[in-house]
């Protein structure tokens, strides 16, 4: 899997492709929701843990910002069009695969549910664990959720320090990456003179 991100066509196919796909389970999943749950008491399907429950939800996360939907619309253009800077500017190498699915899967979290913003004025949400009562979600929500506690971890316990340092120079610098691979090839020919 790691190749697909040494070449820009590969991994820019690779983006788009699972963009759409993600985006599209989340909105089928929300339109079985309103077909099925709307209107309903809901679903129990682990009883007293797990409950399939239709909500629209006009706010952000938790319920924050109701009927904020121009402010939310906003700030998450903004961060789609941040997470794509990063994306495209994120060293051609499969040692970074990982963060390129997290940054797809942000995208289509933030992509799933801003779309319903615009186009139903609310997000629909269905997953609720009753057990805990935490806020009812949907699987642009989950995308989100994993996607963080991913990168935590990779940041936490894979990456090393030098590629932290390599990712902030690529991503900050007006550098493009064929600069950066001839500066490092130029510091190994060093190197090995030494």
């Amino acid at each position: 899997m790691g190749k697909i991100f040494e070449t820009t066509w590969k991994r820019n196919l690779f983006f788009f492709f699972f963009l759409i796909l993600l985006f599209a389970v989340d909105q089928v999943t929300k339109h079985l929701a309103v077909i099925h749950l709307k209107r309903t008491p809901g679903i129990s399907v682990i009883s007293g843990v797990f409950e399939l429950q239709y909500l629209e939800n006009f706010g952000a996360a938790f319920g924050i910002m109701q009927n904020q939907t121009i402010i939310l619309v906003i700030v998450t253009i903004a961060i789609l069009v941040f997470f794509c800077y990063v994306y495209f500017k994120m060293p051609l190498s499969g040692h970074f695969a990982p963060l390129y699915i997290i940054l797809i899967l942000l995208a289509s979290g933030a992509l799933g549910n801003m779309f319903d913003r615009i186009w139903n004025g609310y997000v629909v949400d269905f997953f609720y664990f009753s057990l805990i009562d935490f806020p009812i979600f949907n699987v642009a929500d989950c995308y989100v959720v994993i996607s963080v506690f991913l990168f935590a971890f990779l940041f936490l316990f894979y990456y090393k320090d030098e590629d932290t340092e390599l990712l902030k120079q690529m991503i900050f610098s007006k550098k493009k990456e064929g600069d950066f691979q001839k500066e490092q090839s130029k510091e190994e020919n060093t190197g090995e003179k030494n």
